[in-house]
């Protein structure tokens, strides 16, 4: 993978549906994510009569924390974002000097996001393999985070197959042998890059920490050759700052102002203050991860003319008369010969009178 360093880590905090349909707390999650140094603050984006059936069933963690009797119809109705909302949140966000993102589930959103001109779109893991709305976000030219959750290689294979197609094709895929013809040109693989960004991520709220499985991004990285990031579901900073040293570039928290609030999201997700904490920690395990050269740092300068030692003689040694191993020794002294010249002296003739300590000249 690559080195951390090279590039700031883009940090991402997720409001997500954490607004619970009311403008006030929308405005002050984007707060809160400019006042913990996120880069950008990202909402949902969707029509729930377009993502989801009146009939279909909540995940097992929505039914903990929300209503179990309601439907996932019922549930997601109550948290859309009012598109009114959209432009307002992007200019008070770009106020506090963050970007703002929304990720659309469904081609009429991502339409409406299109007009907003946002940097990037983010891919929502479920959306993956969804083969015509992730050719529509290809097709809008925008770079894509596309996230990985729940996803076998093969399907991860499959999605970016979709996103080259889009960037290379002049229309729609008639089907998939269409796209997997596509996926056979090296050219238009090497399209994806400087275009797609993958996020490892385990679709679980909260996520158990043997589940994460961080060295998936490292296969994600050798797979396909593009930046990996990740998208956490855990408890607490210490997996999103774990895999930032394992390579993300791009990290994606879910964020609350209360976790204690109802709403499917708000217990998986860190309070203001673990925001902040987290960007701090990454922010500074970036600048010690470094550039990867060994070398001595400025700092370490004195201390090294301090700490390491030279040849001296261990006892009196007459001019003219040769060294003998046991007329050598090392200690610490702040000039002469380094310790590895001790061997290249014996058999040599001393230039001058050495008293016993007296460091040896070069």
């Amino acid at each position: 993978m690559r080195n951390a360093s090279t590039v700031k880590v883009y940090v991402i905090a997720e409001a997500g549906v954490n607004h619970n349909g009311q403008r006030e707390l929308a405005f002050a999650l984007v707060d809160q994510a400019a006042a913990a140094g996120a880069d950008a603050v990202k909402f949902q984006t969707f029509d729930a009569t377009r993502l989801a059936s009146r009939q279909a069933p909540k995940a097992a963690y929505q039914k903990q924390s929300t209503d179990a009797a309601e439907s996932q119809f019922e549930m997601l109705r109550k948290l859309e974002l009012p598109r009114a909302w959209h432009a307002e949140l992007q200019a008070h966000a770009r106020s506090r000097g963050i970007e703002f993102l929304s990720t659309a589930f469904d081609k009429d959103s991502l339409e409406f996001l299109c007009a907003l001109d946002m940097p990037l779109f983010k891919v929502p893991s479920g959306e993956l393999v969804n083969a015509p709305l992730l050719w529509q976000f290809a097709r809008t030219g925008k770079p894509l985070i596309v996230s990985t959750g729940m996803a076998t290689l093969s399907e991860v294979e499959q999605g970016l197959a979709v996103i080259a197609h889009a960037l290379n094709a002049s229309a729609e895929p008639a089907g998939m042998d269409e796209v997997w013809q596509g996926w056979s040109r090296s050219a238009w693989r090497d399209s994806l890059h400087g275009r797609v960004t993958l996020l490892h991520c385990t679709s679980q709220y909260p996520t158990p920490p043997q589940e994460v499985n961080l060295h998936a991004m490292d296969r994600l990285a050798s797979a396909f050759g593009l930046p990996v990031g990740y998208s956490d579901h855990t408890e607490g900073t210490l997996i999103p700052v774990a895999a930032v040293a394992r390579g993300a570039c791009v990290i994606e928290k879910h964020f609350t102002l209360d976790r204690n609030l109802p709403g499917p999201d708000h217990k998986a997700s860190l309070e203001p203050g673990e925001l902040a904490q987290m960007l701090r920690d990454i922010r500074a395990l970036q600048q010690a991860l470094g550039d990867g050269a060994k070398a001595p740092q400025p700092s370490e300068l004195d201390t090294r003319r301090a700490a390491r030692q030279q040849v001296i003689a261990a006892r009196d040694v007459r001019a003219g008369e040769t060294f003998a191993r046991a007329d050598l020794s090392t200690a610490r002294c702040g000039r002469g010969l380094p310790a590895s010249a001790l061997w290249d002296l014996v058999g040599r003739s001393a230039a001058r009178a050495y008293a016993s300590g007296d460091v040896i000249e070069p």
